[in-house]
């Protein structure tokens, strides 16, 4: 479960070439994102499913809170990155660079830089669909994301894990550069007697 949350973001699609234009209106979108706020519905290719809500603030805030039986939370403070599993009690402290999403969703996107690179696109009436992968960081993987076209918006984000494992996490009643409480990226450890670093 953990391997599958950490990747949070990517799988490839079909090419279709796309212009400069189309690579503009990504970044525009998403470096126009102050705060993004949605539920989500995660589903695996090995039968799993979870939801929750997300929650971003740039720069490099973010939270994820997963719903019952999962009863995991995810807290960035723009720091380190806590992920307390609550069924085990059990407390792991994550580096940022570690879990790609959080540098195209929590930081100014620039495609084509030599450290971003789109290696997928396909567009038609109803969705946009990008691949996008880290040139200096192949461990972390391709990432592709699924946008509505009226409007455009982020509705989809899949990857595939170390193990091979399909994720498709999308996002519902999204609302994006609304206002949110600090307090939701703050987290506080009450005791390290279960806490561990990952490496």
């Amino acid at each position: 479960m953990k391997k599958i949350i950490f990747c949070i973001l990517f799988y490839a699609f079909s090419a279709n070439a796309q212009t400069p234009a189309d690579i503009k209106k990504v970044e525009d979108y998403l470096n126009s994102v102050s705060t993004m706020q949605a539920d989500f519905v995660q589903m695996a290719s090995n039968g799993t499913s979870s939801e929750g809500k997300l929650y971003i603030s740039k720069p490099s805030k973010i939270r994820i809170e997963y719903a019952p039986p999962a009863d995991i939370l995810i807290v960035g403070n723009g720091e380190e990155i806590i992920f307390h599993d609550k069924e085990l009690d059990q407390i792991t402290n994550i580096d940022y660079n570690d879990i790609p999403g959080t540098k195209i969703l929590t930081n100014t996107v620039k495609i084509g830089d030599g450290k971003l690179k789109a290696t997928d696109f396909y567009k038609d009436a109803g969705s946009t669909t990008i691949t996008l992968e880290y040139e200096k960081q192949k461990d972390l993987g391709p990432m592709t994301l699924v946008f509505s076209n009226k409007p455009f918006e982020l509705k989809q984000w899949k990857i595939i894990d170390p193990q091979g494992i399909e994720i498709t996490l999308s996002l519902y009643d999204l609302t994006t550069n609304k206002p949110l409480d600090e307090n939701l990226f703050s987290y506080k450890v009450k005791s390290r007697k279960n806490a561990k670093r990952r490496h």
